[in-house]
């Protein structure tokens, strides 16, 4: 196995196991005797070793600033059983949250350095687990992944494969980047699953793995739906960059008085009225919008239309560092068209997914959108990421999901 060995001092972050070697931190690379390049090839195993020759772990090769994600420390090679020992273990602990019940059976099995398995993404939903791969070495490894679910998980029959729009772009990638990797005789290759459906906590959501973003769902927001549930009696209430519909069927089935969803795209508007008409086929307070955020939040405010609730959960403003400073100033602007919208006590959910966003500086973004409009408000909770997205303690760059829940005066 290729060695990658380090600068002197280099291996103290290894050490406290995080899980990243950065390309800086090389001394230089070793190449095993037999190796037919003359340079690691992208999602290669690798051996990490320090400036003294001390082995520090195994993991993925790749390309760019974080030149190595390691999946086992202390170790010259992975053991034959490492996929299915990892995934079995991830299992045990969605087992162990109470997450797996015939009510819930929509959860993330793996959350990258999460779960120790960096650059990887699992979400079941029913009989389904789609997979994705964030770094080459993972979309090599995709077949043992699957059989390692599979073994894993009772319910799950089917792996699905969805990497197109995940793995690094530059790379020279082998092998399809999307398509089944392992399925049962009901589900044949070509068939449109447009009737597939999974529940999360009772209710039923149709599921889109093939055109969806993302795995096709957002399992990130399930305790904050539920919390959401729990604020909706009697209240008018705007679910912004609603998707799929999650916000909305839980707020119904709180006891809203009305629900409006809102999204730009027509397909998410569509896949939210199949869900409430699956859920709530009586429902009659339930309007659905495609239409910008910014535009419908301005036609509002000139209608005189305001709301006891909104839910604010946009897709990510910031995908890296360098647009941070955009990124806050487009969650203040939303924010404070939101906040201005609000009847006199009602409540605001707002959500940034944005890594490169930290809780602080979104804090001050929404602080300055409620001082921009002159509304005093107070926090009632600060949210997070759930359980199935575990934060591997030693990788705090993990956490990624923030939230508040405020009282708008």
């Amino acid at each position: 196995m290729t060695q990658v060995i380090l600068r002197p001092h280099k291996e103290e972050s290894l050490l406290r196991q995080h899980p990243w070697v950065f390309s800086g931190a090389i001394a230089r690379i070793a190449l095993d005797p037999d190796y037919p390049y003359d340079a690691p090839r992208e999602g290669d195993l690798v051996q990490v070793r320090s400036s003294r020759g001390d082995i520090l772990g195994v993991g993925h090769w790749q390309v760019g600033s974080i030149a190595v994600r390691i999946l086992l420390f202390g170790v010259e090679a992975l053991p034959a059983d490492f996929w299915a020992a990892t995934i079995a273990t991830a299992y045990r602990v969605r087992e162990s949250l109470g997450l797996v019940r015939p009510d819930n059976d929509t959860y993330r099995l793996i959350h990258g350095e999460g779960d120790f398995l960096p650059g990887l993404i699992v979400d079941v939903y029913a009989d389904t687990a789609v997979v994705q791969a964030h770094s080459v070495g993972m979309h090599y490894a995709r077949h043992e992944v699957a059989q390692a679910i599979l073994s894993a998980v009772p319910a799950v029959r089917n792996v699905y494969y969805k990497s197109d729009d995940t793995l690094p772009f530059k790379a020279e990638i082998a092998g399809d980047k999307t398509g089944w990797l392992l399925r049962n005789s009901d589900y044949s290759e070509n068939a449109d699953y447009s009737d597939y459906w999974s529940t999360e906590n009772g209710l039923q959501f149709r599921i889109d793995w093939l055109r969806g973003q993302k795995t096709g769902f957002f399992v990130d927001q399930r305790e904050n739906r539920a919390l959401v549930e729990r604020y909706a009696r009697g209240k008018d209430v705007l679910n912004m960059f609603c998707y799929t519909g999650g916000f909305s069927l839980y707020a119904l089935r709180g006891g809203a008085r009305t629900v409006d969803s809102v999204d730009v795209s027509q397909k998410a508007i569509d896949l939210v009225n199949v869900n409430v008409a699956r859920n709530f086929p009586k429902a009659g307070n339930h309007t659905a919008v495609a239409s910008d955020a910014f535009d419908y939040l301005t036609r509002q405010k000139e209608e005189g239309r305001t709301y006891d609730l909104i839910i604010l959960d946009p897709p990510a403003f910031a995908k890296h560092r360098d647009a941070v400073r955009n990124a806050l100033r487009g969650y203040q602007h939303i924010n404070a068209k939101a906040i201005q919208q609000i009847r006199p006590g009602g409540i605001l959910f707002t959500f940034s997914c944005s890594q490169a966003v930290d809780k602080e500086a979104f804090r001050l973004a929404v602080f300055s959108a409620a001082a921009s409009v002159g509304r005093r408000v107070r926090i009632l909770h600060q949210l997070h990421q759930p359980q199935d997205h575990p934060i591997n303690i030693y990788h705090p760059e993990g956490e990624y999901l923030k939230g508040l829940v405020l009282y708008v005066e």
